[in-house]
């Protein structure tokens, strides 16, 4: 028989307009009876619901993810109950046996066994601070699509002004653009004083892309979305005065942060943080951070076979910048103790596994620089992996290793 390690808990069924409360009071004999309700995800009514596990003396709670319909029960029940923040699958009930009653009953019946595995919630300023930085990061794929519209707006008026300069939102070629927008009808104005000093060696190449047509409609257009873009950047620099000011209280962790390598924004630091909170005693070991995060392979084996242990699809967020971060770092010569790992990967698995192992590694070294306050420190890599005082190979092995290495070996 299960043991039963919460005796009174309560399962919630949520949904938009209501939810549905099941109590579960189990005795010494482990006999079980439910109590169920329903209530409205009204304000008012949450407080009943919250006065309602009171006077039941139920404080451990367990309910699902529902998008963000979870978020205004958790904020009424986080001052008087201990939330159990579930994923959906980890609590699906049985196809063709569910209702509202019946799936808040067997949410329920998991928890009070301890079989429900609990989503990470880190404290309300730190969930804030991940609001404003996941909104940023919002903010920024809106304005790299107005890039892109722009782009196609240049591309279809026969301007490849982007086939010449790195960066066409430059200011020469922003300079230029605002030009044709302001003067449509000037065709063969003199665009030399509107360079900058290092493009004057493009000026032919510049002035045949420049041979093109902007149509009223498309001039019309490109002057709405670059008032749009302007716009996202005044409030993306609102957003992140306010970033700054909330994240002053872990201004100590973002300065340990920056030292791991590729990461040197400040913005970067403190989305981390923002992910994973400041307090790492909540994962008891660097690898449940980094299964957390998605950046570690699936177990799946059955019948003595694996099958497929591709990454999981967890931190949406925190995976794709270490990433970036990875990808930078992997091309620098100034941290060898990871650009080694990387090309040692590479040659084995490929360059995306190389590139999540780096990411890997970078989570892992964050863990235990939050942990133990200390900075990042590359000597530790050269202790940990400490090479053998002697080693041995045969001539064949030689040989395999230098055809490797790209080598033709010629025997005499």
């Amino acid at each position: 028989m299960l043991k039963i390690v919460y005796p009174i808990c309560c399962g919630i069924d949520v949904h938009k307009k209501f939810l549905v409360a099941c109590i579960a009071f189990t005795n010494d004999k482990g006999v079980t009876t439910y109590k169920s309700r329903r209530f409205s995800t009204f304000t008012n009514d949450l407080r009943k619901l919250s006065e309602w596990l009171s006077s039941n003396s139920c404080t451990h709670v367990c309910m699902e993810s529902t998008g963000k319909y979870w978020v205004p029960v958790y904020n009424i029940l986080e001052a008087t109950c201990k939330i159990t923040l579930a994923h959906p699958k980890y609590v699906k009930a049985i196809r063709g046996k569910k209702t509202d009653k019946k799936d808040a009953k067997w949410i329920a019946d998991l928890f009070k066994h301890d079989l429900v595995a609990g989503s990470f919630m880190p404290p309300l300023p730190i969930r804030q601070l991940r609001d404003l930085m996941r909104y940023r990061f919002k903010l920024t794929n809106f304005s790299s699509s107005e890039k892109n519209r722009i782009q196609n707006c240049l591309t279809v008026s026969n301007i490849q002004l982007a086939n010449v300069v790195s960066d066409t939102f430059g200011k020469s070629s922003m300079r230029i653009i605002d030009y044709l927008l302001e003067n449509p009808d000037d065709k063969d104005f003199d665009f030399v004083p509107l360079l900058h000093s290092s493009m004057l060696h493009k000026v032919d190449d510049i002035r045949l892309a420049l041979d093109g047509m902007i149509t009223p409609e498309q001039r019309q257009k490109m002057n709405i979305i670059l008032q749009h873009y302007g716009e996202l950047g005044k409030c993306k620099s609102n957003l992140e005065s306010l970033i700054l000011s909330l994240s002053e209280p872990y201004a100590k962790e973002r300065t340990l942060v920056s030292t791991v390598p590729g990461i040197k924004n400040p913005f970067s630091a403190i989305a981390i943080i923002s992910e994973i909170g400041a307090d790492m005693s909540v994962f008891p070991t660097a690898k449940r951070l980094c299964s957390w995060a998605g950046v570690t392979p699936q177990n799946n084996e059955s019948a003595g076979k694996k099958h497929s242990v591709r990454i999981s699809r967890a931190g949406v967020y925190i995976k794709p910048l270490l990433v970036q971060c990875a990808n930078a770092v992997v091309k620098s010569d100034k941290h060898p103790e990871i650009k080694g790992r990387y090309l040692s990967i590479k040659k084995r698995r490929g360059h995306k596994r190389a590139i999540i192992a780096i990411a890997r590694m970078l989570l892992t070294a964050i863990y235990h620089i939050l942990k133990k306050g200390e900075p990042y420190n590359p000597e530790l890599y050269k202790k940990a992996q400490p090479f053998p005082a002697s080693r041995e190979i045969t001539v064949e092995q030689a040989i395999l290793i230098a055809r490797r290495h790209g080598y033709s070996v010629v025997k005499d």
